[in-house]
């Protein structure tokens, strides 16, 4: 906005009443990928079993990290984290490629940005936000493969933030059977799995959601 080569700039600052620890900025960061709306944050370990990817953003990315380590600690599933750092963004850049692809027939197809970044990995694409899950859903067309979107559907809930996330279904132990859910349907593990991890979380139950004060942040 100043100086020789000014530029419009907008910058914002969101406040949460909730202690909220930023993590430091990854080795080797995609900076492309941020600023198109989508880079993998973390990668899934080493090792053999079922993949997943898990789509996230904002402050459910703790909730995403700590149900990365769950899935290969307790399930033997490894799954990659994304940061999805604009779902609209990833929309927008889709639905223009579309166009011009409509509008230019005769040329190479052109590839969404999401579609691109996803076509290679494995598993079914798990997307989670604490928006309503009309967000995550604004990619779905350009999604190669399953995807399952979980979100905040619904008012009328007062609780604690940990209760308030189980009840609507974003919280680590949700995401981890959401994504054994996922696999299940792909023939990937046995629905007996899924079955046992909603027991064993309570994902049904409230109550039985306690505080998770992580060292992760949002990405």
């Amino acid at each position: 906005m100043y100086g020789d080569d000014p530029e419009n700039v907008m910058y914002y600052l969101t406040v949460y009443n909730e202690p909220y620890q930023q993590p430091a900025e990854p080795e080797n960061l995609d900076v492309d990928g941020l600023l198109r709306g989508l880079y993998r944050y973390r990668e899934a370990e080493q090792g053999s079993g079922p993949r997943a990817q898990i789509l996230v953003s904002g402050v459910t990315m703790p909730d995403a990290l700590r149900a990365q380590e769950m899935l290969v600690a307790e399930w033997g599933v490894r799954a990659d984290v994304w940061s999805a750092t604009s779902w609209s963004e990833l929309r927008r850049e889709a639905v223009a490629v579309d166009r011009d692809n409509l509008l230019h027939p005769a040329d190479e197809p052109r590839t969404p940005y999401v579609t691109e970044k996803l076509l290679d990995t494995e598993g079914p694409v798990v997307a989670v936000s604490d928006w309503m899950r009309a967000v995550p859903d604004q990619i779905r067309p350009w999604v190669p493969g399953d995807m399952v979107s979980l979100g905040t559907d619904g008012f009328g809930f007062s609780d604690t933030r940990p209760a308030a996330r189980r009840y609507f279904l974003v919280d680590a132990e949700s995401i981890v059977v959401g994504t054994l859910a996922a696999l299940a349907r792909k023939g990937q593990v046995e629905r007996s799995v899924v079955t046992e991890a909603a027991r064993t979380y309570r994902i049904d139950d409230v109550s039985a959601a306690g505080p998770q004060l992580s060292e992760s942040g949002d990405a």
